[in-house]
């Protein structure tokens, strides 16, 4: 089964150019909506979030897990990457012909992994007994192979009709997904409870190596991954935005199992768990099963709050990375988190300024000036949760500089500062943002993404109905208030792509 890629980021980058296309609109009252949502908090602190949708026989899962890249520190980055691809290798019960017979192994493949990896660390490291545990772990890994029945977690849930199983990792989140017939309720319950109640993360180190190959491919040998990573970790000096959410690569060749173990202990505690479910289920039959099957995972404090805060910017920052490319530049300017009010205002600046071909950056430096072949600017980046960046991106066209592109893209900011958006621009991003948002909200599954959002990152998932006004309130003043606030030079990074011959 294929997982949706980490590295998102990199397939936005693609699609800057075009603009997010919504459903219908639907004349369904809010109100309405908003009454057919009930939620349940567990004994132990799982929360549950369930909207009754009968149009059809079918329910998407989603579990939000409060846990994604930014609560990693150096020496464990990408764990959490690495933890949503452990979760589909199984339990005590998926996934194994004998857990008893294959426990054994797995406990001495750690310890002989760990005696491996100390005696290698060593300054002088006896190579003769190098070599010797490296064979030992060879062999119990082989032997561990043996017990191992091989995707039998997708197998299970496909054979029930599972149009969406997924999981994805982010800065901000751990997400796993599940798109099942509305008969299968239970089904889900049991197989999801299992998997946060007797995880068994086999054939870890075969899957780690996986996720250091996709970070060489996906990262290390792509321009527009080098610049990104180089980009990030020089806008943020101190907060974990800094690092990717695949990890740094000597920090995933030396993550241990037990890492792994204790990572889990700590962010898969119930309380740190919020599951949403949308379709055609009854919320009291819900909350039973939920009682039943979740209820018996043990509770565990919620993990401390986030400590570091990205410290006031003194003044411009740069990034280059010298890449046989042509050249590509993205800007980004320090802002308030998802949850600060002056977050609406910067979407609508990002959408007029730079989102779709009728953008003001198109219309310049594409359509008039032709130096980029492709551009766009997008807010909340590289996430919602903490302090993040308005971003600007400009891939030049053959024969022209990312300076040139830089120099316009300051024009038309120093424009939305002087002058406000038109009547017309306005009401496009809102008639486009509507639009959108209410056509996420039709689809079961897109509902309960937006509902663990909106729940975990802003802090009440009945703000998402409050969503449509919120966008009615945003004028031109605001946008050209939050520009002036926010697009400064000393709040800015700089990164760049400065081709090399081959």
């Amino acid at each position: 089964m294929k997982r949706r890629s980490t590295r998102a980021i990199l397939a936005l980058f693609a699609l800057l150019a075009f603009c997010l296309a919504g459903s219908p609109l639907s004349g369904q009252n809010m109100d309405k909506m908003k009454s057919q949502i009930h939620e349940k908090t567990l004994d132990n602190g799982m929360k549950f979030i369930v909207m009754e949708q009968h149009e059809a026989p079918v329910a998407s899962f989603h579990v939000y897990a409060d846990v994604g890249s930014a609560q990693e520190v150096y020496g464990i980055t990408g764990i959490s990457h690495i933890l949503e691809h452990m979760a589909f290798k199984g339990t005590t019960t998926v996934g194994t012909k004998d857990y008893a017979a294959e426990a054994k192994i797995l406990n001495e493949l750690d310890q002989v992994y760990e005696a491996f990896a100390r005696e290698e660390a060593k300054i002088k490291p006896d190579e003769g007994r190098v070599k010797e545990l490296k064979a030992r772990f060879e062999e119990l890994q082989k032997q561990a192979k043996e017990y191992v029945v091989n995707n039998e977690y997708f197998d299970m849930v496909m054979q029930q009709g599972d149009t969406g199983v997924n999981a994805y990792t982010n800065y901000d989140a751990t997400q796993y997904t599940n798109s099942l017939p509305a008969n299968k309720l239970e089904f889900w319950m049991a197989i999801t409870s299992d998997r946060f109640l007797n995880p068994v993360f086999r054939e870890y180190y075969k899957e780690r190596d996986v996720i250091m190959e996709e970070r060489r491919l996906s990262l290390e040998t792509q321009p527009i991954g080098k610049l990104i990573e180089d980009f990030m970790a020089v806008a943020f000096k101190a907060h974990p935005y800094h690092h990717e959410v695949i990890g740094h690569m000597s920090d995933l060749q030396r993550i241990s199992h037990q890492d792994v173990k204790d990572y889990f202990k700590k962010y898969y505690s119930p309380s740190n768990l919020t599951a949403a479910i949308v379709g055609d289920v009854d919320p009291q039959e819900v909350f039973r099963l939920a009682e039943l099957y979740f209820g018996r995972i043990p509770s565990g404090p919620r993990p401390e709050p986030l400590r570091t805060r990205e410290p006031e910017q003194w003044g411009e920052r740069k990034a280059t990375v010298r890449a046989q490319s042509q050249p590509v530049l993205i800007v980004g300017y320090h802002k308030p988190a998802a949850q600060h009010p002056d977050n609406g205002a910067l979407d609508a600046l990002a959408n007029i300024i730079g989102q779709g071909r009728s953008s003001r950056l198109w219309e310049s430096l594409v359509k008039k000036e032709k130096v980029a072949a492709q551009v766009g600017c997008f807010n909340n980046f590289p996430g919602n949760k903490y302090p993040n960046l308005i971003a600007f991106f400009s891939m030049t066209s053959k024969d022209k500089t990312a300076a040139q592109s830089l120099e316009l893209i300051d024009r038309e900011i120093e424009k939305i500062k002087k002058e406000p958006v038109s009547a017309q621009e306005l009401a496009k991003y809102k008639q486009m943002s509507k639009k959108a948002l209410i056509g996420q909200m039709k689809a079961n599954g897109r509902m309960a993404a937006q509902l663990t959002y909106y729940d975990v990152v802003l802090g009440d998932w009945r703000l998402l109905f409050d969503e449509l006004a919120a966008i009615d309130r945003i004028t031109a003043a605001d946008i050209q208030r939050v520009a002036n606030a926010y697009l400064i030079a000393t709040n800015r990074t700089i990164g760049e792509i400065v081709p090399e011959s081959k």
